[in-house]
């Protein structure tokens, strides 16, 4: 049975969400301080969190950003602030989705049930994936869902990793922002698109850090994006 943590301090809210996952068969527990929160989710076993924003001694950015140093889980961010800055900045520190108050039960149990199915077919893809992927300086392990360039490890948080294997799995293809998001995520991409545009950002961000830059990832304006043909040694 999959074990899900809702961190939320509305009680209203909360009890609302663990009705609806333990309908539909999931075990739920809850917590509504953000501190207390962040040490049961680093020393239990969870299989996707749901955390509010805003949260008592720890917000949900602080804890969101801890959590993500140790566990790759999916975490889906509620909140009541619809702002910009605050949607990608949670994006940005790691978060796999959000969910917006007020919101439909039966919706947010249909997100969390994506976030997990996707979670187990990328963990069960590593079983029936060749082990590495080598891409002129870059090397992708997916037996180990590890990055690295010119030898040095490249941290990526698990919906980068994805990304970044997906589209340098398809050279040359164009993707569009809706189908990166459907593909990577596993769910309807309306409204979400900067979903894509935050975390490609990310993954542009972490592969320049050597003196040499590695843009392989290339911007289609007005379609998309896609990884370069000719750095997979096809044309070299």
């Amino acid at each position: 049975m999959k074990r899900i943590f809702i961190v939320e301090d509305e009680e209203s809210i909360s009890e609302l969400q663990k009705d609806y996952l333990e309908i539909n068969g999931f075990e739920v527990e809850i917590e509504h301080n953000g501190k207390v929160a962040l040490t049961r989710a680093l020393t239990e076993r969870f299989d996707l969190i749901v955390l509010d924003v805003m949260l008592p001694e720890m917000d949900g950015f602080a804890v969101c950003k801890a959590i993500r140093q140790e566990k790759e889980i999916p975490i889906l961010m509620v909140t009541a602030r619809v702002e910009e800055i605050d949607f990608m900045r949670g994006l940005g520190l790691g978060a796999d989705d959000y969910i917006f108050k007020p919101f439909n039960p039966n919706h947010f149990v249909a997100r969390v049930k994506a976030h997990l199915a996707r979670y187990d077919r990328l963990v069960g893809m590593n079983e029936d994936t060749q082990e590495q992927t080598m891409i002129g300086r870059l090397c992708i392990d997916h037996s180990a869902r590890i990055v690295q360039l010119d030898g040095e490890p490249i941290h990526l948080r698990a919906k980068e990793y994805d990304l970044l294997t997906f589209l340098a799995g398809n050279p040359g293809q164009v993707f569009t922002k809706e189908h990166l998001y459907e593909r990577i995520w596993g769910m309807d991409a309306i409204n979400e698109l900067s979903t894509v545009t935050v975390h490609i950002k990310k993954i542009r961000d972490k592969l320049q850090r050597n003196e040499t830059e590695f843009d392989q990832i290339e911007t289609v304006w007005g379609v998309g994006y896609r990884f370069k043909r000719s750095y997979t040694g096809e044309n070299q």
